[in-house]
């Protein structure tokens, strides 16, 4: 599938959703419906894959054919309407878990989103996604309220991510940044902080995966993964980009699109308009 043919194309897409599979509020089949009633053309479930680690937002290897067995019939009765992909967000968490890991490439995916939720501690791997109430808790419990040590290891996997491959789109790729913020404000303006993302659009620009644009809590939080500062240097860099909703709720398919994608194009058009001249 060429996911970048379908968003040249048209805005109504969202390749990034989460359903009953996972840690998403509501069926695939709810789901599918609320897209097709809002106009969506194409639409991709995503679970978050199975990880061999206890957590309870992934979805379960066991229930893998299940899923994919609901794509199929979902794909059939929505085919005059809306056009539907088998697809998992996919957690990296070390040389023997992630994208690249075999059984990821024997499943019949139309697409896979490669992202970061978990960082290693010495307790195991922790999420450090979520709420900031948890994710403060957290610093505490594991890291003795290391910032700095968070962040950087959360884009050591990052790095080490795109380097063993196996996926199409990242998701997400600066999402530590919104926590991060909260524990410690600035630290986004921080020069090491911002060596860090640009090292890793350095290393996305070289591996030329696709880069989401994921507003779920634009309506929330006021907030865009990756952040506008980054946006410059990623139309720069001329890396494809896409916008999702990374939608948990029905009545959120839409989330912070129209936002994303009028900014998106803005900035396309200022770059392009600044090569004229």
């Amino acid at each position: 599938m060429d996911i970048i043919k379908i968003t040249s194309t048209t805005d109504r897409y969202n390749f990034h959703s989460h359903t009953q599979f996972c840690d998403g509020r509501a069926t695939m089949e709810t789901m599918a419906q609320a897209a097709a009633d809002a106009g969506f053309e194409h639409w991709g479930f995503s679970p978050h894959s199975p990880v061999p680690i206890e957590s309870s937002c992934n979805m379960a290897e066991s229930r893998t054919s299940l899923y994919l067995d609901e794509v199929a019939r979902l794909k059939a009765r929505f085919a005059d309407r809306l056009n539907l992909y088998a697809a998992m967000e996919i957690d990296y968490l070390d040389d023997n878990w992630g994208p690249a890991h075999p059984y990821f490439k024997s499943l019949p995916l139309d697409y896979r989103i490669g992202s970061v939720h978990f960082v290693p501690s010495d307790e195991g791997f922790v999420d450090v996604d979520g709420r900031f109430e948890s994710f403060r808790t957290k610093m505490e419990r594991y890291f003795h309220n290391d910032i700095r040590h968070v962040v950087d290891t959360f884009y050591d996997q990052s790095e080490k991510m795109l380097e063993a491959g196996g996926f199409d789109i990242i998701g997400h790729f600066d999402k530590i940044g919104h926590n991060a913020s909260m524990f410690k404000p600035g630290i986004e303006d921080e020069p090491w902080y911002r060596d860090r993302v640009n090292s890793l659009i350095d290393l996305i620009t070289a591996k030329g995966v696709i880069v989401e644009i994921n507003t779920k809590a634009w309506d929330s939080a006021h907030r865009i993964f990756p952040s506008r500062r980054w946006l410059d240097r990623l139309i720069e860099n001329d890396i494809d980009l896409i916008v999702n909703s990374d939608a948990h709720y029905p009545d959120k398919t839409d989330a912070g699109r129209d936002y994303g994608i009028w900014l998106v194009s803005r900035l396309r058009r200022l770059h392009h308009t600044l090569n004229q001249s």
